[in-house]
C-alpha cells in the first residue's frame, strides 16, 4: 500500500516468483500537497507563530517579528523530477517562483516544460503600514481634511501565500502531526492516522474576490480544485473569469464549499458575518480559513462549530482581540490553527511596506500626490 518498495526484499520476491503490486499514481496529488504544506509551514514559520499565539509571545505589532522567506521571485530546486516532483513544481509556480532547478539521474525536458483622533490640529497626513484601514477613525479624518496613505498592493503575494499555508496546515493537520512526532505518538504505520482533507476535486469558496482573494485562488488552482465560488457586494466577472468562479450568495457558498477562505474587508456589513447560521450551513468535512480581520468572525460560534463537529477544522491569522488571550478556548482545540497576524511577514514584503509608507508620508508632507492614497 505504497509507491515506494524499499521495505520489500525484491531479490527474494523475484527468486520466488512473487508478483508485486504497488500504488504509483494514487499518492501523487496528496504527497505533493503535503510537500507544499510543509515547505510553507517552514518558510513562513507557521508552527513557531502558532506557538507564540498560545504562550503570550504575541505582543504589540513589530515589523520584522515572525518574518520568514516568501516564494515570490525565488529559485526552487527539486531533487527528483518524477511524478511528485513535477506536481510540486506545478503547485508552486503560481506563488511567483522565478526559477526552477532540478537534479535527476537524467535530464527530464518532457517533465520540466510543464512545470488620529488625539492628534493636534497640525496633522495633515497619516501613513499606515497596512492595506486595512479599519483601525483608523475615517469619519473624523475626512472631516478634518487629513490625507491617508496606505499600501494596497505590496501585501498581496505574501498574504495570499500565508492564506494557502494556513489552509494546508489546517486541512492536512500539520501542527498535530508535528506534536505526534515530538511526543512519541508516531509508532507503526496506520492507514487512517492523521488523515485530513485534500484540495483535489474540491470546491473552494472565497469571501471577497479582491486582490488577495484572486491571488489565493490563483495559487490554489494547480492543487486540482474543481470549482471556485465567491461572494461579495456584487459579481465581478472580470476577476472571476480566470478561475471560472461562480458568484453565489453567502449562504450557498457556505453550503457547497469544502474550503471557505475569508479575504474580505471589515465593514459594518461584514462584521460578525461568519456566525452560528453560517457555520451551521457548512459541511461537517469543511475547513474554514480567515486571513481578513478577526471581527468578521463570531469566535464563540466558531468555537462551538469546531467542538461539536459541525465543521472539521479552522485556521485563523486574525482574531478579535489581538493578541488573543492565552486562555481563550479556541487555543485549546487541536482542529484550530491560530497564527499571530503574520500574513505579510516576509522580510521582502515588510521592507517594501516600510519604503512605501515612507514615500506616502514624504509626499504628503510636501503637498504632492501620494503613491497610494486612500480616497475618502
Amino acid at each position: 500500500m505504497s509507491v515506494g518498495y524499499d521495505h520489500v526484499s525484491l531479490e527474494e520476491l523475484k527468486k520466488r516468483g512473487v508478483r508485486l503490486g504497488y500504488t504509483p499514481d494514487v499518492l501523487t496529488e496528496a504527497v505533493a500537497e503535503l510537500t507544499v504544506a510543509l515547505l510553507l509551514a517552514t518558510s513562513r514559520r507557521l508552527l513557531e507563530a502558532a506557538e507564540a499565539a498560545k504562550n503570550c509571545g504575541w505582543g504589540t505589532w513589530k515589523p520584522l517579528w515572525m518574518c520568514g522567506a516568501g516564494l515570490a521571485d525565488s529559485t526552487v530546486g527539486i531533487l527528483g523530477l518524477g511524478r511528485i516532483g513535477a506536481a510540486v513544481a506545478a503547485r508552486l509556480k503560481p506563488f511567483g517562483v522565478k526559477s526552477f532547478l532540478y537534479a535527476d539521474t537524467d535530464p527530464r525536458p518532457d517533465v520540466a516544460s510543464k512545470i488620529p483622533a488625539e492628534c493636534g490640529p497640525n496633522l495633515k497626513i497619516i501613513s499606515t503600514l497596512s492595506v486595512g484601514v479599519d483601525h483608523l477613525a475615517l469619519d473624523e479624518i475626512k472631516k478634518r481634511g487629513i490625507r491617508v496613505g496606505y499600501i494596497p498592493d505590496i501585501l498581496t503575494d505574501a498574504t495570499a501565500e500565508l492564506s494557502v499555508a494556513l489552509l494546508l496546515a489546517a486541512c492536512r493537520r500539520l501542527p498535530e502531526a508535528v506534536e505526534e512526532v515530538k511526543n512519541g505518538g508516531w509508532t507503526t504505520w496506520k492507514p487512517l492516522w492523521l488523515c485530513g482533507y485534500g484540495l483535489s476535486g474540491s470546491t473552494v469558496g472565497i469571501v471577497g474576490l479582491g486582490r488577495i482573494g484572486q491571488a489565493v485562488a490563483r495559487r490554489l488552482k494547480p492543487f486540482g480544485v474543481k470549482t471556485f465560488l465567491y461572494t461579495g457586494t456584487r459579481p465581478k466577472p472580470e476577476r472571476a473569469v480566470e478561475f471560472q468562479a461562480q458568484f453565489v450568495p453567502l449562504a450557498k457558498l457556505a453550503e457547497e464549499s469544502d474550503f471557505v477562505v475569508v479575504t474580505c474587508s471589515l465593514t459594518p456589513g461584514t462584521e460578525g458575518m461568519c456566525n452560528k447560521d453560517f457555520f451551521g450551513r457548512m459541511k461537517k468535512t469543511s475547513v474554514f480559513i480567515n486571513t481578513s480581520r478577526g471581527a468578521v468572525v463570531n469566535q464563540e460560534d466558531l468555537h462551538q462549530a469546531l467542538v461539536s463537529g459541525q465543521i472539521a477544522a479552522a485556521g485563523l491569522d486574525v482574531t478579535s482581540p489581538e493578541p488573543l488571550p492565552t486562555d481563550h478556548p479556541l487555543l485549546s482545540l487541536k482542529n484550530c490553527v491560530i497564527l499571530p497576524h503574520i500574513g505579510s511577514a516576509t522580510f521582502a514584503t515588510r521592507s517594501a511596506m516600510a519604503v512605501q509608507a515612507a514615500h506616502n508620508l514624504l509626499a504628503g508632507l510636501r503637498g504632492e500626490r501620494l503613491p497610494s492614497e486612500l480616497q475618502l
